[in-house]
């Protein structure tokens, strides 16, 4: 009898508890960094203010997720430039039209917590990648003006201004210019002046150290994680954590499993193989590598969930950081749709209560998880302010 009232108070200290930290993730601000939906949003002509079957991101299922605010990547890949940015950027402006009682774009720290208290999702942007800009001011001053929050110096390929993380890894040999130019010192100087945020995420290290330097503003990684756990040149290592903190910036955690595990590669590399000769004639039947990879991993479902990381993985990451620089210097950018595989449990952005409860599973203080969740990034934005 004594093991069963046991049982049953423990059962229901559980529920309460459960109970208590939902309610808390409902009132705290949720912010992620770096979504990538505004790129497939343009090329499949999907309305992500309706439920989707696929991909991570819709309205619905940020609502019920308790996220706030999204800062929507605008990205390209070595081809695309200034007028793909303004593509992408439009496509958000139409989200906005559509569903005026669910999304406003807004750009200040006050129209941000303004549209959440309208109940409304706050939308902001972000530029991956400079070549964007196509090496000019006019191109940077037009997307500030247009809203953009930060600007990401560069994506895998590198500008004639700043080197990236991936080339000065494995065409080092090959660039002409490593770290910042003086071009690459005035654009950080105006993105100062226009309040748009310096994004070193993706940056090579002598670039990350050049920014630090000429940035006269608090810096941000927006989806990055910690090298510690897995040597990745997208990783940051502990003296470049440092460096964000002491600008008084913030490192957001990228929540690709590749990033966050050592041995995904390996394990994602392994699936492939197996599924080798069904990978290649579908990309010969569908014209695209990336379709037939979705395809494929659609298929074999519960061999991808095999290989995501841990859920736990994620909160030891975040968990390093804030030992490391201190709570108010880590936040979430969980690069949903710009990657194949996430945490365990993470499908989607409907599960970041998920994250509230193993941060206080940890033992976080209220106060630091609604830093990390959110406070974080609205402090960092206020200060950037132009």
């Amino acid at each position: 009898m004594k093991k069963t009232l046991f049982l049953l108070f423990l059962i229901a200290s559980l529920n309460a508890f459960g109970q208590s930290n939902s309610k808390f993730h409902k009132k705290a601000i949720v912010v992620d960094t770096h979504g990538d939906i505004l790129s497939d949003q343009i090329k499949s002509g999907i309305d992500i203010g309706l439920r989707q079957k696929g991909g991570n991101f819709d309205l619905v299922r940020a609502k019920e997720g308790g996220l706030d605010v999204q800062v929507f990547s605008v990205w390209s890949d070595y081809t695309g430039g200034f007028n793909l940015a303004n593509r992408q950027i439009d496509s958000l402006d139409a989200l906005v039209k559509r569903h005026p009682s669910l999304i406003a774009k807004v750009r200040t720290a006050k129209e941000l917590k303004m549209a959440i208290k309208n109940g409304k999702m706050a939308a902001l942007f972000g530029v991956e990648g400079g070549h964007m800009i196509e090496n000019t001011f006019e191109n940077l001053d037009s997307l500030a003006k247009r809203g953009m929050t930060y600007m990401t110096l560069t994506w895998n390929n590198s500008t004639p201004w700043a080197s990236s993380a991936y080339e000065e890894t494995f065409k080092r040999d090959s660039l002409k210019q490593i770290g910042l130019s003086d071009l690459g010192i005035k654009i950080i100087h105006r993105m100062n002046d226009l309040g748009v945020i310096v994004d070193l995420s993706h940056v090579g290290e002598k670039t990350f150290y050049d920014a630090i330097q000429a940035s006269q503003k608090p810096v941000m990684a927006s989806h990055s994680s910690a090298y510690v756990f897995n040597a990745h040149q997208r990783n940051l290592k502990d003296d470049q954590i440092k460096a964000i903190a002491k600008t008084g910036g913030v490192i957001f955690v990228n929540f690709y499993s590749g990033f966050l595990d050592s041995t995904y590669a390996v394990k994602f590399s392994n699936f492939n193989s197996r599924h080798k000769k069904e990978l290649i004639d579908l990309s010969s039947k569908l014209g695209s590598r990336s379709l037939a990879q979705e395809e494929i991993n659609k298929k074999y479902q519960s061999e991808i969930e095999e290989i995501k990381a841990p859920l736990s993985l994620l909160i030891d990451h975040i968990d390093y950081m804030v030992k490391l620089v201190g709570a108010k210097h880590v936040g979430l950018g969980a690069d949903y749709d710009g990657a194949e595989s996430y945490p365990k449990g993470l499908e989607d952005v409907s599960k970041y209560p998920l994250i509230t409860d193993a941060l206080i599973n940890r033992g976080y203080s209220k106060a630091n998880v609604k830093k990390i969740l959110g406070l974080n990034f609205i402090r960092l934005l206020k200060a950037n302010e132009g």
